[in-house]
């Protein structure tokens, strides 16, 4: 019995899942979401190519007309969680991606294919306004921050855990085998909205002064700062697209060492994302974690730099160590920027300023892979120091926009909502 408690509490010391209550509940709706996200991204470009026989340059044509296109449905559907209940909207979003995730059997041709794709990424950003309006109500100013950093984590898990089933299909090599992915993402979405639905509902307390989108978008401070942030999130374009294509071009490490990086970055966030986010629960704190990782940021761009200089051993622990620099840097960002895009939101808009936020994220990631190709693998370390200094400065850049966005409003209060606990 004391070795089988043992093994009970070192589990539940590593694992992301909360206590039970109604963020363990959001957390498995997420968990549940995002093995099916899991699914998708390790077969989709297999299924589109191999079954459907788009070829992968229109795919990738498709794929970025339809993520911007999508871009647009941010700022409307998270005013939309203002002034309804956003734990039924979510659920209305996660039966129609489900919908929208069958219909990738249909697909045919290259118009059916981007008018699918197209409805997709109209829901994904939609529903990611929406999940952050969710968030807070769920998490309450004294526990959204925490809340955002338990779901990343989860959400990292998922991701994880769906790949290494999605990995069975690419084994198997059939068109059914990769059919059964699409369905099997499909099922996670279904089960994710009934595992919202379990969620007390949460309507409008109050009416938005104004009921339109535009007065997020016309806040110009709030702007500056979740600007900023956008053009930080430029690290993930850097993890993802750019750095796979740096070590197979520009390094003598093996390809396989891509993998082990982006499972160290992965397991690190399962990890750590709730533990480094809690000196960040209002705009200043916030702002001093922005800072902190941009710096941070940057010391490992420029250690990814250095790999172009050295060979063997030396080049492999230095990618090694400059993934868990950048990983500390990331997860500082994360919970920086979701507490400064809640604490300077007008508290009856929480929606439709963090559809805003997603939005400016969303443009920095769709033009991040174009620039930073151009930039880094075109200029070599010279790139990755351009990176360094903006990431560097544009977290400097956090606390001085910060405070000017601060100075006409009143000083943030801890509201009578209690942070979470295992009793909500």
């Amino acid at each position: 019995m004391g070795t089988w408690a043992g093994i009970r509490g070192r589990w539940r010391s590593l694992s992301p899942l909360p206590p039970p209550g109604r963020l363990r509940t959001l957390s498995l709706a997420t968990l549940a979401n995002t093995v099916g996200t899991g699914l998708w991204v390790t077969g989709s470009a297999l299924y589109l190519t191999r079954v459907v026989g788009l070829g992968p340059t229109r795919v990738g044509l498709g794929l970025t007309l339809a993520g911007l296109v999508g871009l647009t449905a941010s700022v409307p559907l998270g005013g939309l969680a203002d002034r309804r209940d956003p734990r039924n909207l979510r659920a209305v979003l996660q039966v129609a991606q489900a919908a929208v995730a069958v219909a990738y059997l249909f697909v045919g041709s290259f118009p059916v294919f981007l008018l699918v794709a197209t409805l997709d990424a109209l829901l994904i950003s939609g529903n990611l306004a929406v999940r952050a309006a969710l968030v807070a109500a769920v998490g309450g100013p004294e526990g959204r921050v925490h809340a955002f950093a338990t779901l990343r984590a989860v959400a990292n898990l998922g991701v994880a855990l769906g790949a290494g089933l999605g990995g069975f299909a690419l084994v198997a090599d059939t068109g059914w085998a990769y059919r059964l992915l699409v369905v099997g993402n499909a099922a996670t979405y279904l089960v994710s909205a009934a595992l919202i639905m379990r969620l007390p509902g949460y309507p409008p307390v109050r009416r938005p002064r104004r009921t339109g989108p535009g007065r997020a978008l016309r806040d110009g401070r709030f702007l500056a700062v979740a600007g900023a942030s956008a053009a930080l999130s430029l690290h993930w374009v850097a993890l993802t697209v750019l750095l796979p294509l740096w070590v197979v071009t520009r390094t003598d490490a093996p390809p396989v060492l891509v993998s082990a990086m982006l499972l160290v970055n992965t397991l690190l966030t399962v990890l750590l994302a709730v533990r480094l986010s809690g000196g960040a629960r209002h705009a200043l704190p916030a702002a001093t974690a922005m800072r902190r990782a941009g710096l941070v940021l940057a010391a490992g761009m420029l250690l990814w730099a250095t790999t172009g200089f050295v060979s063997g051993a030396l080049t492999i622990g230095l990618l090694l160590c400059a993934t868990v620099v950048y990983t500390l840097g990331d997860l500082w960002h994360a919970g920086a920027g979701a507490a400064l895009a809640y604490d300077l939101a007008a508290p009856d808009a929480i929606g439709a300023y963090q559809g805003v936020d997603t939005l400016l994220a969303g443009l920095a990631r769709a033009a991040g892979p174009a620039l930073l190709t151009w930039l880094i693998l075109g200029g070599g370390p010279t790139g990755w120091l351009a990176l360094a200094g903006l990431l560097a400065g544009t977290g400097l850049a956090g606390p001085p926009l910060t405070r000017r966005a601060l100075a006409n409003r009143a000083e943030p209060s801890p509201a009578s909502d209690q942070p979470i606990s295992s009793s909500t």
